[in-house]
């Protein structure tokens, strides 16, 4: 495993690494913010040649302070805010020079998909004496930026007692059918039944050793995770639906911009 060296420019707040974590388990927030965004289609920022979607403006602020804001509303409850961004990430610092309060890490890490990425921000944390494998991480995508400190604190309150952990999900509501391609275009292959189906969204809560262990197994043994929930669950284990909202939503696509801009917007006024 190969994970990118924290230097004095990859980390806020360093002097307080030191101190290593207190007694019993804490809470870490740890928000991949590595994508480039590609099916979301937003125009760029003027003066810019390409912007990943987290940077562009929603509601009057880059998406993503809107999430990071969510994590600093939850005050003492959490240890710390880690962000990790690509190596040649240029943009964060410029759209978000507030990120260096007490406890915010800015990690030059990310890697090539969501797994890389979470992985290289769990071990940092346990390299830099920040975190023990014992404590918990919320892992969010910074691309959920309108996720509630309510919300938030739901997820802690179900699962910090739990012996796996869990995430915010949302039972289905939509018929859900699979494809079946056609020269022409996709067509229905079959309608599936939703009863007991449901959308997972972020934050996961779980153990920061438990998940890493698990992100590295699946690795190991090629298996594509596209959450931390199902790195746990080649492992044999279940996780805890704890029911979220329709509103937290992750930035997809174009006219997703505009959604979460009314949401933004009236929750504001």
């Amino acid at each position: 495993m190969s994970v990118t060296p924290i230097k004095p420019t990859d980390c806020h707040d360093s002097a307080s690494l030191a101190k290593g974590p207190a007694q019993g388990p804490r809470i870490f927030a740890l928000i991949p913010c590595a994508g480039v965004g590609a099916r979301a289609g937003r125009p760029v920022l003027p003066g810019v040649s390409s912007v990943p979607k987290q940077y562009q403006p929603v509601a009057g602020k880059p998406l993503v302070i809107h999430t990071v804001n969510a994590f600093r509303a939850l005050g003492p409850l959490l240890a710390g805010v880690w962000v990790v961004i690509s190596p040649d990430d240029s943009e964060f610092e410029a759209v978000f020079p507030g990120f260096n309060a007490p406890g915010e890490r800015l990690l030059k890490a990310g890697g090539a998909n969501r797994a890389t990425t979470v992985r290289n921000g769990l071990q940092a944390l346990l390299d830099a004496g920040a975190a023990s494998s014992r404590d918990w991480v919320l892992v969010h995508d910074a691309a959920r930026c309108l996720v509630t400190p309510g919300q938030i604190a739901n997820l802690i309150e179900a699962c910090r007692d739990d012996a796996v952990g869990g995430l915010l999900a949302q039972p289905l509501a939509d018929t859900l059918k699979t494809e079946a391609p056609y020269a022409a275009g996709p067509r229905v292959g079959a309608t599936l039944e939703r009863a007991g189906k449901w959308l997972a969204q972020t934050p996961q809560m779980f153990r920061l050793g438990p998940l890493l262990d698990a992100l590295l197994q699946a690795e190991q043994r090629g298996l594509s995770v596209t959450d931390e929930a199902s790195a746990i669950e080649a492992k044999g284990l279940s996780p805890r639906l704890v029911r979220g909202s329709t509103h937290n939503f992750k930035i997809t696509y174009p006219e997703d911009f505009a959604l979460a801009e009314a949401i933004l917007q009236t929750r504001q006024d």
